[in-house]
């Protein structure tokens, strides 16, 4: 096999070739640094993009279509689809009962702006689906939604039947496990999960999104906007 030669830093090179300086190595690293740069820069760039496309749902504005037909068990213990709520606007919202801070305050927010809205908000129906169904049974989803608004209804299934619904309003999810390599899985796992607020119109229409930290005040404005 034939050892690829360097060439010298003066004179000439080891087949004969053209003499190469220090003059005009540098004259190529000027050229190649700044467009390595702008390599990495437009790199980091479509990362970023990429991580917030998978963070977050599509823009109001956005063709992609958002919710779909499901059929999932309330926290009641009865099989409901997207039928049962299409004469309604609907506030969906991915999340779990054992979430220890952002799925209990966006209840608690939502409990509140329904409270501001006061009979408009009687024409606004909560749904929390449960991106857990391995814990959360409808035993499980019914202590927690008592403690909010009466109107949220608790949603679980199988894993199939969240990850279909899921997949149609652009939520993400996973369970983060920890211990050690080879031990059994600790129960008391937490997941990661897309935390926004999807608002649809009846019908199924997708009308806008509103972050899991927005204020009752603000939700309460944002769902009037959109009555």
């Amino acid at each position: 096999t034939k050892v690829p030669t360097w060439p010298r830093r003066s004179g000439q090179d080891r087949r004969g070739g053209t003499r190469l300086s220090y003059g005009n190595l540098n004259m190529q690293r000027r050229f190649v640094f700044p467009v390595l740069a702008i390599v990495l820069l437009l790199a980091g760039s479509l990362t970023w993009s990429a991580f917030q496309r998978l963070s977050e749902p599509p823009a109001v504005t956005s063709p992609i279509p958002v919710g779909g037909a499901f059929a999932l068990v309330n926290h009641l213990g009865r099989t409901v689809t997207d039928a049962d709520f299409r004469d309604r606007h609907l506030l969906v919202f991915f999340g779990y009962v054992f979430c220890p801070d952002v799925c209990p305050t966006a209840m608690s927010t939502i409990t509140d702006a329904l409270e501001r809205l006061g009979s408009l908000g009687a024409k606004i129906q909560p749904l929390f689906i449960s991106v857990d169904p391995d814990r959360d049974t409808p035993e499980v989803l019914n202590s927690f939604v008592e403690n909010f608004h009466p109107s949220i209804v608790g949603l679980t299934g199988s894993p199939e039947q969240i990850a279909k619904v899921a997949k149609g309003y652009h939520a993400y999810f996973m369970k983060v496990l920890e211990g050690e390599e080879g031990e059994e899985p600790d129960e008391d796992y937490l997941m990661y999960h897309t935390s926004n607020l999807y608002m649809m119109a009846p019908g199924g229409k997708f009308l806008a999104r509103f972050r899991h930290d927005i204020s009752p005040d603000e939700l309460a404005a944002g769902l009037r906007k959109h009555m």
